[in-house]
């Protein structure tokens, strides 16, 4: 739904629009409706509603999210999933707005931690009205400092996967963090 509804904003978008797509959602079936339709750019998607907990994801990181969520939520732990879609411009409102539900952040993506978009996702934050409703730093769960290997198996082991996120989201709404 989202990849052909944003790739036929951007064709229709009079200012120029890069599309990154990640090798993995490729393999992802779901509804395409037939018709002509858009996905607004810039505007996130609240993939998962919750109350304890808000995970902000892109891309791949957005599934393992609402994976690690599924698991979560069997243990009273209410995890909603924001689905950025676009980096720039970025729906700064819905996460504020979410952020100010939940009262707890983390921001999970797949480059490396240092520099990423959950660095400037944080930044956003904190310069926010969101800052002051936080119960808990904010936790950026990002990829190892490496690059990324191609062997599959290596791959699991410098990027973010379900077990961490659950882990991290434990951590993070006990208060262990």
């Amino acid at each position: 739904y989202d990849a052909k509804g944003m790739l036929l904003a951007a064709v229709a978008d009079p200012d120029p629009v890069m599309i990154f797509e990640h090798k993995l959602l490729y393999k992802m079936k779901g509804p395409v409706p037939e018709g002509y339709y858009t996905v607004p750019i810039g505007k996130a998607d609240i993939r998962r509603e919750g109350r304890d907990l808000t995970i902000v994801a892109t891309s791949i990181m957005v599934q393992k999210a609402l994976d690690a969520a599924a698991t979560l939520e069997a243990e009273g732990i209410d995890v909603e999933v924001v689905d950025l879609r676009t980096i720039r411009p970025m729906d700064k409102q819905t996460v504020i707005d979410s952020v100010k539900k939940t009262s707890r952040l983390m921001c999970v993506y797949e480059a490396v931690k240092t520099l990423g978009i959950g660095a400037e996702v944080s930044a956003m934050i904190a310069e926010s009205e969101a800052f002051d409703y936080l119960d808990a730093p904010i936790v950026r769960l990002g990829g190892a400092e490496t690059p990324i290997p191609y062997n599959p198996e290596l791959e699991k082991a410098t990027v973010p996967q379900v077990p961490d996120i659950i882990i991290a989201a434990r951590d993070l709404v006990k208060g262990v963090r």
